[in-house]
């Protein structure tokens, strides 16, 4: 026999041998070894923006490609916008995979758009010392119906000054309950207001019916921005677990009954393994350039390249870095909540402290653009949540520091105007030197003046030799006078 067929006889016989422990292999045994898998992902006090969802999205799909027993969504947020929450909702409603959301560890929140995504959630957890409610999320582009004015930003900066790091006996902060106490029926005087707030009130008490949830406290939490404990949660019906661990979790969702569409799934997740699924890098930048205070820091950032290249003609790499960083920052603005008077305000807080660089405004546009960048920076990013606004420390920061380079530039033309000219033809008025030859009233002469030779006309008679001083110049005549 040749080689050639002793290869392929050889080849055959391998793969009949493998067929045939294939074959004794338990049923599904791939498909058990994939169902003994729950998925896990985290959103750690990120807000719920574009990525985010698409981040929770494309986790669904994935557990459903790999036939996992459910899908964990370790979640801690202080919210987000509308239209990415209801992306997400659709998804997890739509999902043939159970999704479980587990408010965690202690010490987290599912605020405004969190409470939703828990709503739509097959089961819902809470770990020890976490709070839910106070939903409020905020439309894409700050067409909440409402935008955010000048008094809203100062009372912001006012509260926000006061009540920093301040916590209740019960764990929700300040701010939460300062939201809580607020009237929420003054939102409804605005046609507009009126109308998203029923469709969210609509939205979510569909989801608890769906889920078998608690009606009232949605539409409560939607309404009034109400706010409770994982034990408040649990008792009344808004949640199903109180887990103190991953672990902890799987064991009690294990032989639970869960409802997707027609079927009902029996959970098996005391023994499986958990696989965690971090976003990938696109949307860790992506989600680096939805904070708030990156898409502030870029606009300004840009400003100061564009401006360095406009009064350096030629230095380049200013002006391109500016350009990137200007368009990272509209990028960053058309995924948040940006209102644009706000931006309209910074804007014009850069115009004046340009014009006070350019001509001496004695302080008044320097004043005038420290105040419109600090209102426009308040106002620039229409939410509730502090976490979707600018931090304080960081507006005043650039603020402040915009105002005095725009001051030391100003000090400089002044001290630059107040001194004597010393270079060119203006140069030469003061200057002392002498009489090269006899000057006679209206005779053009010759001078020594500052280690040149000159012609010069004077009003008075000179003598050769005699000290001069020049008082004027008139083309490339030098008017003198005796020393």
């Amino acid at each position: 026999m040749s080689l050639g067929k002793k290869i392929i006889v050889y080849s055959v016989f391998c793969l009949s041998f493998l067929l045939s422990g294939l074959s004794d292999l338990p049923e599904n045994s791939f498909l058990h070894a994939a169902a003994n898998t729950v998925d896990v992902i985290e959103l750690n006090d990120d807000t719920i923006n574009p990525v985010t969802a698409d981040y929770i999205m494309s986790a669904v799909d994935e557990a459903e490609r790999q036939g996992a027993q459910c899908l964990i969504i370790k979640l801690d947020t202080p919210g987000g916008l509308l239209s990415s929450t209801r992306s997400i909702v659709k998804k997890i409603l739509g999902s043939s995979v159970p999704v479980v959301v587990y408010i965690s560890p202690s010490g987290s929140r599912a605020g405004s758009a969190g409470v939703f995504i828990t709503y739509a959630s097959h089961v819902a957890a809470m770990a020890p010392s976490t709070n839910i409610g106070a939903a409020h999320p905020v439309e894409m582009g700050g067409r909440s119906g409402e935008q955010r004015t000048i008094w809203d930003a100062l009372r912001d900066m006012i509260d926000s000054t006061r009540d920093r790091n301040k916590k209740n006996a019960d764990g929700v902060s300040k701010e939460t309950k300062t939201a809580t106490e607020k009237n929420p029926e003054s939102a409804a005087e605005d046609p507009m207001s009126s109308k998203i707030l029923n469709d969210t009130v609509a939205f979510i008490q569909s989801m608890a019916k769906e889920r078998g949830r608690n009606i009232e406290w949605a539409k409560e939490s939607v309404t009034k921005s109400y706010s409770i404990t994982e034990k408040e949660a649990l008792e009344r019906n808004v949640i199903e677990i109180i887990a103190t661990d991953d672990r902890d979790l799987l064991a009690q969702l294990d032989g639970r009954t869960v409802t997707i569409g027609d079927r009902s799934v029996v959970l098996r997740t005391k023994d499986a393994s958990l696989r965690h699924i971090a976003m990938d890098m696109r949307q860790r930048i992506l989600n680096i350039l939805a904070n708030p205070n990156i898409a502030y820091i870029f606009f300004i950032l840009g400003f100061y390249g564009l401006l360095f290249e406009v009064t350096h003609t030629g230095a380049v790499v200013p002006g391109v870095l500016g350009t990137i960083f200007i368009i990272l920052a509209f990028f960053s603005m058309q995924m948040l909540p940006t209102n644009y008077a706000g931006l309209a305000l910074i804007v014009l807080a850069i115009i004046l402290f340009i014009a006070e660089a350019k001509t001496a405004g004695f302080g008044l546009f320097t004043l005038g653009g420290l105040v419109c960048m600090v209102l426009g920076s308040l106002m620039l990013f229409d939410s509730t949540v502090p976490l979707m606004r600018v931090s304080l420390g960081i507006i005043f920061a650039f603020s402040f520091t915009t105002a005095a380079i725009t001051i030391f530039l100003v000090r400089l033309v002044i001290i630059s105007h107040r001194k004597k000219v010393v270079s060119g033809k203006e140069g030469l008025i003061g200057e002392k030197g002498s009489a090269q030859t006899h000057l006679l009233p209206g005779v053009e002469g010759m001078v020594f003046v500052h280690g040149e030779m000159w012609t010069a006309v004077s009003q008075e008679e000179i003598k050769k030799d005699a000290a001069i001083v020049v008082a004027g110049i008139d083309g490339m005549t030098l008017k003198v006078k005796k020393a």
